[in-house]
Order: C-alpha cells, then structure tokens, then sequence
C-alpha cells in the first residue's frame, strides 16, 4: 500500500518546480478494457470527476486507454476501485506543463453537410441537418460491423449508446465518439 503512496510525495525536481500537486493529474493504468469501463462506471457513479484517454506509449501496460484523474484523489479512487474489485495495474502522475501526457482521442472534421468525429480509431459520420447517422468505420473488432449495421440510418438525438451493445476497445471508442457528436449537434 505505501509503495503507490510514495508516488504521490514530491520528487526533488517537483520540489523545485512551483506546480501546486491540486493541479497534478494522474493516469490509472489498466490491464483491459473492460476494467476501464468498469472502473469509470463506478468513479463517475461516486462523483469523481474522471476523463477517459489514450495513454502515452511509454506507459501502456496492457489496455490502450487509461483514466485520468486529479492526483490529489488517487487514496480514495484506489481504495474504492479495491472494494469493487477493479484495481488498475499502476499509475503515472505528472503536471499540465509535463511533456507526459495522454493522446487525445478526439479528432474532429467538418465536410460542410456532415460532421465526421473520430475517437481513437473509431469514426462516426453524422448529418448534420437531420442528425441521421450515415456511416460507422474503423477498427477491427467483432463487433464494429453490428454496431455499424444497427447505428447506420438511427437519428443520433434517439439511438442507443454503443456501449450497451459493444464490448470492445473499438465499441467503447465508438462510444466516445458518439458521445462526442451528440455534446456538438444536440446541445442545441
């Protein structure tokens, strides 16, 4: 237990550095995918407020996504995650102005009549007139070929999310991406 606690106290370069550790994030670092969705179901069910990215290459152990979270709050999140079972593999803490930081998942293009939003490697294309979901892409898991030929023609304002019927890497990261086309066009 001390051995992730020592990670949290200052280093002698973070003693020189004015970064106050409340502006600090860290990376829980996971083996799967499914203990990151189950771990930012729970997070966010108890209030925390956690972000779901792409960790940097030189700390990927297992999952290609990770939790961000404010370091400050790693004990309490550590501690819930082990009474739920859902222990991360590590953490890596660092500061806004570190060079360690997560990819972002994010990629947005406008073509004019469609709004294309891409999350890790999944892409979702939406009308952006009548919300209608004309094309799904990316990825090479099972499922992404069901998630396309159900989503494919649904209004986004009234589909279903991808994750409750995905359960991939590349149906969570479709999840991403259409919730990220939703918070665009339905914020109206």
């Amino acid at each position: 237990m001390m051995e992730w606690l020592n990670k949290l106290l200052p280093t002698k370069r973070n003693k020189k550095d004015k970064t106050n550790q409340s502006s600090q994030k860290a990376l829980l670092i996971f083996e799967n995918t499914s203990e990151v969705i189950q771990a930012e179901r729970i997070l966010q069910k108890q209030g925390y407020k956690v972000k779901v990215v792409g960790p940097p290459p030189e700390v990927r152990k297992g999952c290609d996504l990770a939790i961000e979270v404010p370091v400050v709050e790693i004990p309490g999140i550590i501690n819930l995650l082990k009474t739920q079972k859902v222990e991360p593999l590590d953490f890596v803490s660092f500061s806004e102005e570190e060079i360690l930081k997560p990819v972002d998942l994010f990629h947005v293009k406008d073509f004019g009549e469609y709004l294309m939003v891409r999350a890790a490697n999944m892409k979702i294309t939406v009308d952006k007139r009548t919300l209608t979901i004309v094309n799904v892409s990316g990825g090479g898991c099972p499922d992404v070929p069901y998630l396309a030929s159900i989503l494919v023609g649904l209004n986004l304002k009234h589909s279903f999310p991808p994750k409750e019927k995905g359960h991939t890497l590349c149906g969570y990261a479709l999840h991403l991406a259409y919730e990220k086309a939703k918070e665009l066009l339905c914020s109206e």
